[in-house]
Order: C-alpha cells, then sequence, then structure tokens
C-alpha cells in the first residue's frame, strides 16, 4: 500500500513538473518578421526629413537669421532686480591730497608773508591764518612795513647774525628764516614756541613774545603793538640771494 500511494504521488509530481512546452515559429516567418518592421520604419523616416527640409527657412545672405528669428531668439523671460528702499548706498571712498608749501615756493613769491610762512615751516609750526597773523604784527613792530627787510633780519634776531642786540645782518632772508625758527626753539622761549605750535590764536601768541625776554621793552606788554591789518610787500631779489 505504501509503495502504491508513493508510486502514485511521483506521477503526479511528474505530470505536474513537465514544462509546457510553447508553439515556435519557422525561420522563414522570423527572417520575414523584422525586415517588413524597418521597410515601414525607413519610408516614415524619409517622409519626415522631406517635410521637415520643406517647412525650415531659406538662410539669408551672410549666414545671418531672418529679423523675426533673431527677435524671437532675443525674446524671452527677462531679468529685473529690485533693491528694497531700506538698503543704503554704499559710501564713496576718495581719496585727499593736501599741498604742502615749499621752500622754493616761498622764496619765489618773495613777500613778507612768504618769509613769515617760511620762518613758519623752518619750525615745523601749523602755517594757520592766526599764526602768519601774528608773525606780521611782529615784523611791523621790529622793521616797519616799507623795509621789513632791513639788514636781512625782519625780527631783529641776535642768534647768527652776529650782533648779540639783535643788530646784526644776514646773508639772505632765507637764512634769516631759520635763525628765528632756531632761536624760538632754543628753549629761551617756550611759550612762545608752544603757542605756535597750537596755531589758533595770534592774540595769545603776540601776550606770549611781550612776556618773553626777547624785547627789552617787552613791547609795552601790547601797547605798542598794533592789530590793523597787514600789508603784503615785496623785498629786492638780492634779499633772497637771487
Amino acid at each position: 500500500m505504501q509503495d502504491a500511494r508513493t508510486g502514485g504521488w511521483r506521477a503526479a509530481r511528474q505530470k505536474v513538473a513537465t514544462p509546457v512546452t510553447r508553439p515556435q515559429r519557422d525561420a522563414a516567418t522570423r527572417s520575414r518578421m523584422p525586415r517588413r518592421s524597418l521597410s515601414a520604419a525607413a519610408v516614415v523616416s524619409v517622409f519626415g526629413l522631406l517635410a521637415g527640409l520643406a517647412l525650415a527657412p531659406l538662410p539669408q545672405p551672410g549666414g545671418s537669421l531672418p529679423t523675426a528669428a533673431a527677435d524671437a531668439a532675443l525674446q524671452g523671460d527677462g531679468q529685473a532686480v529690485r533693491v528694497g528702499a531700506e538698503v543704503a548706498a554704499p559710501a564713496v571712498s576718495r581719496e585727499s591730497y593736501v599741498a604742502t608749501t615749499g621752500s622754493q615756493t616761498l622764496v619765489a613769491g618773495g613777500t613778507n608773508v612768504d618769509w613769515a610762512k617760511l620762518v613758519l615751516v623752518e619750525g615745523g609750526w601749523p602755517l594757520s591764518d592766526e599764526n602768519v597773523t601774528f608773525m606780521m604784527r611782529w615784523m611791523r613792530q621790529e622793521n616797519g612795513a616799507d623795509n621789513w627787510w632791513n639788514r636781512n633780519n625782519p625780527l631783529n634776531n641776535g642768534q647768527g647774525s652776529g650782533g648779540g642786540s639783535g643788530l646784526g645782518s644776514y646773508p639772505t632772508l632765507v637764512e634769516a628764516a631759520y635763525f628765528a625758527a632756531e632761536n624760538l626753539q632754543s628753549g629761551r622761549y617756550p611759550e612762545v614756541d608752544a603757542a605756535l605750535a597750537r596755531g589758533d590764536s595770534a592774540d595769545a601768541t603776540a601776550q606770549a613774545i611781550w612776556a618773553s625776554a626777547w624785547a627789552s621793552s617787552h613791547y609795552g606788554y601790547g601797547t605798542h603793538w598794533s592789530s590793523r591789518p597787514y600789508e603784503v610787500i615785496e623785498a629786492p631779489p638780492s634779499a633772497w640771494g637771487r
């Protein structure tokens, strides 16, 4: 009984496991089908190419596209940049230049104002209006305006001039400017030097020179000091060594 059942099971399994055989086309049928499909596709491709050539615009002389085609190529979605109102424009940095007065320029000018500035340049003091005004008033008190270059010693300076009382002279006004600045910075006139370094008050610098030992009269502590407007007067070229 066991063998009979086993034999039945084996027969059933063999019957289910047997693969199903599909019918196959013969060689002639397989060779005809692809060729027919390729022939139809080729015909369609040729007709499509001819239709495209018929519809394409002829090229213009020089190889450029027609105007309408060029305009169409430029048309499209443009880009726009919008900046909010709260965005501030950046600050533009500009270089600035400051011209300094050179000694040669002052010598070429040749006036009493030029000599006053030359003293300030030699001493390294600011060329401020207050400093120039003080120098012009001081020179006027020493030698007068019309002959301010007397003995090439506008401030009657004794240092380097060969005259301890201030009655000496210099070869040129250029040397006179050098020795005037040197004397004021010698340490004997610290208040005058400091006032010139500030350069913010002609009256304050005048008070410093009154209180100093530059002039034995001390300019009457201001009573012999004029604050009227000064005149611009040129010295002879020989006074400048020209």
